[in-house]
């Protein structure tokens, strides 16, 4: 790794106690602020290739067949190398791996004004779905580390939503760039890696590592709240010095929480692309104009946004019990998804979907916090990757190749058919889930009132990271 992303040491100097609170407090609302405009323009750069799709075909002369070739190429590449990317974030100085992750994806996008070969843009994509698959590991993580649990709902939920505001902003970059520049191509994709690039640095400026290496007690210790996986062991330590594929067995792969919320993650995708990639076909049989269904995707986007906070703060009422709302949104959402496929009254479509995307959109939030709890905090990013990987190269691909093709030879049956089968997977899987969650908070409340207990795990979390630092940094 390249010395400048390697993670700084615990600080030597550290913050005076009576100076602690009002210092997290600040360095809290500046990661907050730097993950959720991070990520924001990580998905301008993801988006401004699909947004544009109809001009590249008509002033490069492309097919849909190669425009689907390349959004496939970054949708594959992008699921590969978030697994990858995952473990080195939680090797890295998280807020620098975050940026750097971010220019890289600018410099590459920008590269695209100046071709306009097939095979290049092709090329270009796959370095950018790789350099995308940086952002998301490196913000949960940071997440992780600077939140305690009886916070993190909400503040998770605020982060994720901000990939909707990032559709939002890619647009905007569009329209200034086709304003300015009368209508220029390389300069829509040189607007969007300028004002990311822009951002980034901005948002490198206000960001914060981890707590120990800013003069602070880890989240642990401020908090006063021990967190534990499944096994009763504390996940507070924020480095190891084990390797890539030794958290990948022992922390990942030998980890049933970790499977379970994974699989939950991969069937809800199902859910998402099953019925947002498909609106704007299959509306129209029930006798939606074309105009209207694509305007119905917009619709089922935002109005999750909302939705997508308000249950994020509810698994934090509910003393972290993200397990039990995802539960209770499966079960709506597939009373919805009956209605949806089953109603031929437009009102009640269009309602339905209003619903739906807050009911699809929560547990997704919700699992991707779940699943980096079930770890300790030095494999929160492989987690992340770890799951990323099962969304976006089986979850994504079954909702649309699959579903496209059964459609193709049986009808909007077989789509409605595979949407049943992952939400009642999802659901089967949730069942699992709320009982050893149940489980693992009743030993959490129990290490949490003995303080000899708090302290040994306190102390021991603490030798731990700073044998890790000592080792990652020689």
């Amino acid at each position: 790794m390249f010395h400048f992303l390697k993670p700084s040491p615990d600080a030597e100097k550290l913050v005076p106690k009576d100076k602690i609170s009002s210092t997290y407090k600040r360095r809290q609302a500046g990661v907050l602020i730097a993950t959720c405009f991070s990520y924001l323009a990580y998905y301008i750069i993801r988006l401004i290739f699909t947004t544009e799709q109809k001009p590249v075909m008509k002033e490069y002369g492309f097919s849909i067949g190669q425009i689907g070739l390349i959004l496939s190429t970054f949708g594959i590449g992008y699921g590969v190398a978030k697994l990858f990317m995952g473990g080195l974030a939680d090797k890295a100085n998280t807020k620098t791996f975050l940026a750097f992750g971010l220019y890289l994806s600018c410099f590459f996008n920008a590269i695209l004004a100046f071709t306009k070969n097939f095979y290049a843009i092709i090329f270009l994509m796959l370095l950018i779905s790789i350099t995308q698959a940086m952002g998301a590991p490196a913000c949960q993580r940071e997440i992780s580390l600077w939140f305690a649990k009886k916070h993190r709902g909400v503040v998770f939920a605020v982060w994720a939503s901000a990939h909707n505001a990032g559709a939002f902003a890619c647009v905007a970059c569009i329209q200034i760039a086709t304003f300015l520049f009368s209508g220029s191509l390389p300069a829509v994709f040189l607007t969007a890696s300028v004002v990311s690039a822009v951002i980034a640095t901005i948002m490198l400026l206000i960001n914060s590592e981890r707590p120990e290496a800013a003069g602070l007690p880890n989240m642990a210790v401020y908090s006063g709240h021990v967190e534990l996986d499944e096994n009763g062991n504390s996940t507070a330590q924020e480095l190891s010095n084990k390797s890539f594929w030794q958290i990948l067995v022992q922390n990942i792969l030998c980890n049933k929480v970790v499977w379970a919320v994974t699989l939950t993650s991969m069937s809800i995708y199902i859910v998402r692309y099953g019925i947002m990639s498909w609106i704007p076909s299959y509306l129209p049989t029930k006798g939606f104009s074309v105009d209207w269904a694509k305007w119905l995707v917009g619709i089922f986007e935002l109005s999750a946004v909302p939705g997508v906070i308000i249950l994020g703060a509810v698994s934090d009422l509910l003393k972290g019990r993200r397990s039990l709302v995802c539960f209770i949104c499966v079960i709506l959402m597939i009373i919805c998804l009956i209605t949806y496929f089953t109603s031929n009254n437009h009102a009640v479509i269009v309602t339905v979907l209003f619903i739906m995307g807050s009911l699809i959109y929560a547990p997704l939030s919700l699992v991707g916090l779940m699943v980096n709890e079930a770890v300790p905090n030095y494999a929160v990013g492989l987690s992340t990757g770890f799951m990323g990987f099962f969304q976006y190269v089986f979850g994504e691909t079954a909702a649309t190749a699959l579903i496209g093709q059964l459609v193709d030879h049986y009808g909007w049956g077989a789509s409605s058919a595979t949407i049943y089968v992952a939400a009642g997977i999802a659901f089967c899987l949730l069942v699992y889930l709320v009982f050893k969650e149940r489980h693992i908070l009743k030993m959490e409340a129990q290490i949490n009132s003995d303080p000899a207990a708090q302290k040994a795990e306190e102390e021991a979390t603490a030798k731990a990271d700073k044998a890790a630092a000592e080792d990652e940094n020689k």
